[in-house]
């Protein structure tokens, strides 16, 4: 049995979203208004802006800063099919503790184990669930049980990892659904987040606005960060065609802008040529320009689509941002 969110249909959406494909909508998954259920109280939560150019991909930078070690991280979503197939869960995690990682961000349930059997194994391993990609829950009990077990992990955030929608109301519904989420949240100590894709910023929902317009403007500052998807961020300047000339500083502008703190990072590297991901440092995207300008609490290293295997797609990013400078 799965406990907690399995993230696998949303984000092999996500994967066709990059190739073109994706025409449809999460709604179903997010169907129930929480906000009348009488979940959730008023609670605070904490949390860093903007820009100059250069596509040498920070590598080239020679600050003097650095990613301090234990706020790196790893979207298990990228070691999905080591998770899932040879060597398996507990060899997978068992390498990534090897490789140096500190914390782990869950996805895809947790492969048979109890929230409380999963921290135990982590704890014996070395590694940390600070963190997880969990749905917005679909009743009360759903949303108890999904905290409890954050808690249970120790967690220090849960983030909503996807939704579509190409109509204005669903976006407004959901804002309202996570702030109800988030308030639950807070009242536990965690802090609750949404991660982005491209489509936030190119479905053109009627008068000019975008999704990312609505969300940003309905999520309430207070009980809700964001996870920000770099290379998502930086394909939707591309696509949009707001941020072809500059990526990074259509990004830089995401965060600056956006009344939510940008509290979490997913690291994940951009091919100049084709736009697909890649393994970090092998790309197009000006990591040190970014970090320079605005610092997290989380540096996730993240590919949808691991370069040579996943094992290696996770020791490329966690050296990449230890020897990065800016």
């Amino acid at each position: 049995m799965c406990y907690g969110y399995d993230g696998m249909a949303a984000l092999r959406r996500s994967v066709a979203d990059r190739r073109g494909l994706l025409r449809g909508s999460l709604a179903v998954a997010a169907g129930v208004g929480l906000a009348s259920s009488g979940i959730g109280a008023s609670a605070a939560v904490a949390g860093g802006h903007r820009h100059g150019h250069g596509h040498d991909h920070g590598h080239q930078h020679t600050g003097r800063r650095r990613v301090p070690p234990g706020l790196v991280s790893i979207q298990l979503w990228t070691v999905r099919d080591a998770l899932n197939g040879e060597p398996g869960y507990d060899a997978t995690l068992r390498h990534l503790a090897r490789i140096g990682y500190p914390k782990v961000e869950l996805a895809l349930g947790y492969f048979g184990r109890s929230a409380a059997q999963l921290r135990r194994f982590l704890d014996g391993i070395g590694i940390k669930a600070s963190s997880s990609h969990d749905g917005i829950s679909d009743t009360p009990a759903a949303l108890r049980e999904k905290i409890k077990n954050a808690v249970t992990l120790g967690q220090k955030f849960m983030v909503v990892p996807y939704l579509y929608s190409e109509n204005a109301d669903d976006w407004k519904r959901w804002a309202e659904q996570m702030n109800t989420e988030a308030a639950a949240a807070a009242r536990t100590g965690l802090r609750y987040g949404y991660h982005n894709h491209a489509h936030e910023f190119t479905i053109d929902l009627g008068r000019g606005q975008r999704p990312w317009d609505v969300l940003t403007r309905e999520l309430d500052p207070k009980l809700v960060h964001l996870e920000i998807d770099i290379y998502w961020a930086v394909t939707g300047g591309i696509q949009s065609g707001d941020g072809v000339a500059d990526p990074e500083g259509f990004t830089l502008d995401v965060i600056r802008r956006a009344p939510q703190r940008t509290l979490q990072y997913h690291v994940k590297d951009r091919h100049a040529a084709d736009g697909d991901m890649a393994d970090l440092g092998t790309g197009m995207i000006d990591f040190g320009r970014i970090f320079r300008k605005h610092s997290v609490l989380e540096y996730i290293v993240e590919n949808d689509t691991p370069d040579v295997t996943p094992q290696r797609t996770a020791e490329v990013g966690y050296r990449y941002l230890h020897k990065l400078r800016y």
